[in-house]
């Protein structure tokens, strides 16, 4: 089967993840549980009049696309497949509150139109006018996996050969109150840079997108291969180390093979067990890094791990910003990314040097 290689990355984040600034040199760190994003100026990618109608989650997905495809110097894809979490969840809420609000009556549909999971995929299809294979996956946490599992496939069996896949989920007041009143989120601020040594439950949460153009043909300016993609709906912290060799083993790769092994640790003491399974166990003596406290908590955060992952193999540097232990490997040829919420949804993406 083909392989499957970044050719480009657009991300828009909590920190300075689109423009010329290099990878990380300038992480921002904040002391909120409620992370804001890094926006670009939106009227330079999208008209003033159809930004005005246009959700967050939009305007960051149609933005971030608009960054990969311009790295990879493509005008069109065969393909757009996104994942996302809670889709325009601020559009939801405006329509279930003028239901509430006007009996049931009067109501306008615009919001109700635009609130659709598949509404980012949409807009970015009609702006650069492809006509192809347009999906969304909405699978909670393994939302962003769901469409780069796909993206893999239609690449590997030679469906396609070029693709457009990305992560977008956003915040609003109502959601952000929801996840304070069930104890998902931290109590009161909390400075970024402590996460990992936090000792409480929840963690802080934020918003993004992500999106990378995928092709099958390997070129000079390749960030790195996605070689595969494996989900668990269910892991005991005992099956993690068990459920990644498995994984690895799959590619001919033993646990001490791996270069860095990068974790969606959250600052969650309930759940961030799970990754101490991983740290601990047979991957103890190798490269460990987490980016959670630079990206904040989101459905589709992997989107952002996954910037995180491609950047570290082009550039052959893993930022001290984001190292759990002292190892630095002296190359980087295979990244290990692990990810689960709240001990569901468990997810190892394997990216390898080209």
């Amino acid at each position: 089967m083909k392989k499957v290689y970044i050719q480009s990355t657009g991300c828009i984040s909590a920190q300075q993840s689109w423009g010329e600034e290099a990878f990380l040199t300038n992480p921002l760190f904040y002391e909120t549980n409620v992370l804001p994003v890094v926006a670009p100026d939106y009227k330079q990618y999208i008209s003033a009049a159809a930004a005005r109608r246009m959700a967050k989650a939009i305007k960051m997905g149609v933005t971030a696309s608009h960054f990969a495809m311009k790295e990879a110097g493509v005008e069109n894809v065969d393909a757009i497949i996104t994942g996302t979490g809670l889709g325009l969840v601020r559009d939801s809420e405006k329509f279930v509150s003028a239901i509430i609000e006007n009996g049931e009556q009067y109501l306008t549909p615009t919001a109700f139109i635009q609130s659709t999971h598949n509404t980012v995929a949409g807009q970015i299809a009609l702006g650069i006018d492809c006509k192809g294979y347009n999906l969304t996956y909405v699978h909670d946490s393994n939302s962003f996996e769901s469409a780069l599992l796909d993206s893999i496939m239609q690449l590997q069996t030679g469906e396609l050969s070029s693709l457009l896949v990305g992560g977008v989920d956003e915040l609003w007041d109502h959601t952000v109150a929801i996840h304070q009143l069930i104890g998902h989120l931290k109590e009161g601020d909390l400075h970024t840079q402590q996460l990992r040594q936090s000792k409480t439950s929840g963690t802080v949460f934020a918003e993004g997108a992500g999106f990378f153009v995928l092709e099958s043909e390997k070129k000079a300016t390749s960030y790195a291969e996605i070689v595969d993609v494996e989900l668990y709906g269910h892991l005991s912290p005992e099956e993690v180390n068990v459920a990644a060799k498995a994984f690895l083993k799959k590619q001919g790769i033993a646990p001490h093979e791996v270069d860095v092994l990068l974790l969606g640790t959250n600052g969650d003491i309930d759940y961030d067990g799970y990754y101490h399974q991983l740290c601990e166990g047979d991957f103890a003596e190798t490269s460990q890094a987490y980016y959670k406290h630079l990206s904040g908590e989101f459905h589709t955060a992997t989107a952002f791990g996954t910037w995180v992952a491609a950047h570290t193999i082009k550039s052959q540097i893993l930022p001290e910003v984001l190292r759990c232990n002292d190892t630095v490997p002296s190359q980087i040829n295979t990244v290990l990314l692990y990810d689960q919420y709240r001990g569901e949804n468990h997810s190892f993406i394997l990216f390898r040097k080209c």
